[in-house]
């Protein structure tokens, strides 16, 4: 992976360029809803496919959360594909909008022996008190979120100061010619599936305040790698 090191808040550059679909803020595009209902048409091939899913990003989803300690929040867990690279010390608590998804994590969970809890919930209104967790983690997640920084907030919300908040996301490619695939593709992909095929992970991460301490790219730049501390200082920056 392309390594950037850094540490700085959404005011630190300009935003990057719109993404497809929505921009991001949950005035227009699709709802919660809209993603429950695509992703129980998606749940069965998910299933399916789930192999193929370890293939592509497995490496990538243990190199950033193998590290994550404590009681751990997955936001967005869909079938619990990020479950099997948790440390065993951890505390797993798992919350996704789809019903069919959270069955195959609860399967996941007890394939791999593991204790943990998942639940039905709103990535951008979640039921937990502040400060509630060690780590934070989610993939390929903010591009389906109708709100993608009130949900980013809620994950800086119910993360401990001293916690970290892990991201693994794609996005729109460094490369131009697979960028002029995604965005030929991008408006189609999102009606369907509520995916933002273009998205840039780390300008959403910047919009919603969060306090990057360290990015690496890979796969062309499509797959990005996102550490963010839960500081308190950062909360003042997102309340505002």
């Amino acid at each position: 992976m392309a390594q950037h090191n850094t540490h700085e808040t959404a005011d630190s550059r300009p935003d990057g360029p719109k993404t497809h679909g929505t921009n991001g803020d949950s005035d227009e595009g699709m709802t919660v809803r809209d993603i429950q209902d695509a992703y129980a048409d998606y749940a069965t091939w998910i299933s399916r496919l789930r192999w193929l899913d370890h293939l592509f990003t497995g490496t990538y989803r243990r190199r950033q959360f193998a590290q994550a300690d404590g009681r751990v929040l997955d936001v967005a867990c869909g079938a619990g594909s990020n479950f099997r690279y948790l440390s065993e010390a951890t505390e797993i608590v798992g919350i996704d909008v789809s019903e069919p998804l959270l069955e195959q994590a609860r399967a996941e969970l007890d394939a791999l022996e593991r204790g943990g809890t998942v639940a039905q919930m709103d990535a951008q209104d979640l039921e937990f008190d502040d400060d509630s967790f060690d780590t934070v983690i989610s993939s390929f997640s903010t591009c389906t979120f109708p709100d993608q920084v009130a949900a980013l907030r809620e994950m800086q919300r119910v993360c401990r100061p001293d916690g970290r908040i892990l991201l693994l996301e794609h996005g729109r490619s460094d490369s131009a010619l697979v960028a002029r695939y995604q965005e030929w593709r991008a408006d189609s992909h999102y009606e369907r599936s509520g995916c933002r095929l273009t998205q840039e992970p780390l300008e959403v991460v910047r919009r919603a305040g969060l306090s990057v301490d360290d990015v690496e790219t890979a796969q062309f730049g499509r797959l990005t790698r996102i550490v963010c501390n839960g500081g308190a200082t950062d909360r003042r920056e997102v309340n505002r």
